[in-house]
């Protein structure tokens, strides 16, 4: 495997721990302020925090490729 791939790979996996995490932070933060409890807040939870996560991630994709562009 070529270095640059295996930074790659990592990267990736860092960045998915990271926007995975904060998704599910905050998703334990809205179930808990909405005051939800038991299977329909873990529902409401699971699927916020995959929805927050995956924003996390297009943004962050998003911003890289921006940052990366020479004017």
């Amino acid at each position: 495997m070529i270095s640059h791939e295996r930074g790659s790979i990592l990267s990736s996996l860092l960045a998915i721990v990271v926007c995975g995490g904060l998704g599910g932070l905050a998703a334990w933060g809205i179930v808990t302020l909405a005051g939800l409890h038991g299977t329909f807040g873990a529902i409401v939870a699971a699927i916020a925090g995959m929805l927050i996560a995956t924003g996390l991630w297009a943004g962050g994709v998003w911003l890289l490729q921006r940052l990366r562009r020479t004017p």
